[in-house]
């Protein structure tokens, strides 16, 4: 068998920019903002959808959006791809948000907003599925946690995925052997104009 028969070549894409009204989304089902249609042709030229290739996004109402502004495929919706949940802070302005950044990455991996989900939560959620892609070609279209989950899985460590920029409409492309376990970063937030 060929090595290139066991590999999982996985493309994460961030949504559109919220439409959040300058508040914290995490959880809340808030529109894309799809209109800057330059971002999203450089991003769909790059990412051309194959016939055997698979679609899947969070659920979310802006993983949608952005799925269909980009191609005329519908995505296979999983749940475990949804964002974090930020608890008492999910429609909070960001100005009134703890400034929490002085945290070491491993303690704010298991920080946990009140009534809400660490990121270290986060990742147990997601990487069942992450580590499940058959091999093959997938597409994901997520949320920068969801693509901090798979950076931190591929360098072994969840928290060390929260030193990634992660920008809206960007991708990051990683794969996976499944033979061996072994991970490869091809690209990390990549975005075009």
């Amino acid at each position: 068998m060929s090595s290139t028969t066991s590999i999982a070549d996985i493309l994460l894409i961030r949504h559109a920019p919220s439409l959040d009204g300058g508040a914290m989304a995490g959880r809340r089902d808030v529109a894309a903002d799809c209109s800057n249609t330059a971002a999203i042709d450089a991003l769909r030229a790059r990412v051309n959808i194959g016939a055997n290739d698979t679609l899947h996004a969070s659920p979310a109402l802006r993983c949608m959006q952005t799925a269909a502004a980009l191609w005329d495929v519908s995505p296979r919706q999983d749940p475990s791809l949804r964002e974090q949940d930020f608890g008492d802070w999910e429609g909070a302005p960001y100005a009134n948000l703890p400034d929490i950044g002085p945290l070491a990455q491993h303690a704010l991996a298991a920080f946990t907003p009140p009534n809400g989900e660490s990121f270290d939560a986060l990742c147990a959620r997601a990487t069942p599925a992450l580590l499940a892609l058959p091999a093959g070609r997938h597409i994901i279209v997520a949320h920068a946690g969801i693509v901090r989950t798979a950076i931190g899985l591929a360098l072994g460590a969840a928290h060390l995925g929260l030193g990634f920029s992660v920008a809206p409409l960007s991708l990051t492309r990683l794969s996976r052997d499944l033979a061996t376990g072994t991970w490869a970063i091809h690209a990390v937030n990549w975005v075009g104009q």
